[in-house]
C-alpha cells in the first residue's frame, strides 16, 4: 500500500487520530477476478493536455494537464491486465435527447448539449482507446452501475473486484465504486489514474473512498498486483 496518500497535507494532529482511533482505512484486498473499469475518459472530460483554466474554453468539464496524468498511468495498466485476461469495461457519459429531466445538468452552466450521443466531444480519448473485446457501456448519470446492464457483465464474467480508474474522482469514480461495494465487489481506486477539476475534491474523495468503502493506491503498486495473477 502506498504509504503517503494525496490527502495527507489535508488532515490535522485531531484528524489523524480519529482514524487512528477508528481504525479506518483498513484494507480489504482484491481476489484472483478482477475487472478493471475505466470511467468516462472521453473529450469532454479529460480535455486538452493544458492547466485546466487554459484549456475550459474548448472543454469546460475537462480536467486538463491532471487528467492526462491519470490517462497516462490508465495507459500503463490496460496492457498489463489484457495480458492476465483481466476484463476491461469503459463507460461514456452521454446523454440521449430523450433525456430532459437530469438534475445534474442544473448544478454547473457549461453547455451540456456537448454530451448529448453522436457529439465529438463523447468519444474516448485515442491514447486509451477501447479494443475490440473489451466492452463499452454507455450511461446518462454519475454511477455506472444506474440504469445500465454492467452487474450482468460482472455476474457473467464471474468477478469479485473491482479496479477503478477514470474521472471524476468526486463524482462518476466514487458513485460508480460505492455502487459496487455495495453488491458485493472489492476494489480499488488507483489514486494517480484518477483526476478531478478541483484538487481539493480529488483528495477528499480518495480519503472518504480510503477510510469507509475501497482501497486506494498507486498505479505501480496495481500494476504489481496484475503482474502477479495466474494467468
Amino acid at each position: 500500500m502506498a504509504t503517503t496518500h494525496p490527502w495527507a497535507d489535508l488532515l490535522d494532529d485531531e484528524d489523524r487520530l480519529v482514524i487512528e482511533r477508528g481504525q479506518y482505512g483498513k484494507t480489504r484486498g482484491l481476489g484472483e477476478r478482477p475487472v478493471l473499469l475505466v470511467i468516462d475518459c472521453q473529450l469532454n472530460y479529460i480535455g486538452r493536455d493544458e492547466p485546466i483554466t487554459e484549456q475550459q474554453d474548448e472543454y469546460p468539464a475537462g480536467g486538463g494537464a491532471e487528467a492526462w496524468k491519470a490517462v497516462r498511468n490508465i495507459g500503463r495498466l490496460l496492457p498489463l491486465a489484457r495480458a492476465a485476461n483481466v476484463p476491461v469495461i469503459y463507460s461514456r457519459n452521454v446523454a440521449k435527447q430523450t433525456v430532459k429531466f437530469d438534475g445534474f445538468q442544473k448544478k454547473a452552466g457549461w453547455d451540456h448539449s456537448k454530451t448529448i450521443d453522436g457529439q465529438p466531444g463523447i468519444v474516448i480519448v485515442s491514447e486509451i482507446a477501447p479494443h475490440a473485446d473489451d466492452v463499452v457501456i454507455d450511461k446518462s448519470y454519475a454511477s455506472l452501475f444506474w440504469g445500465t446492464p454492467i452487474l450482468t457483465y460482472l455476474v457473467a464474467l464471474r468477478a469479485d473486484s473491482l479496479i477503478v480508474t477514470g474521472v471524476s474522482t468526486s463524482g462518476c469514480v466514487r458513485a460508480t465504486l460505492v455502487d459496487g461495494i455495495t453488491r458485493g465487489f472489492n476494489a480499488v481506486v488507483v489514486e494517480d489514474a484518477t483526476a478531478d477539476r478541483v484538487k481539493a475534491s480529488h483528495k477528499t474523495a480518495l480519503l472518504d473512498i480510503w477510510m469507509k468503502y475501497a482501497d486506494v493506491d498507486t498505479t505501480d503498486a496495481v500494476a504489481e498486483y496484475l503482474k502477479g495473477l495466474p494467468r
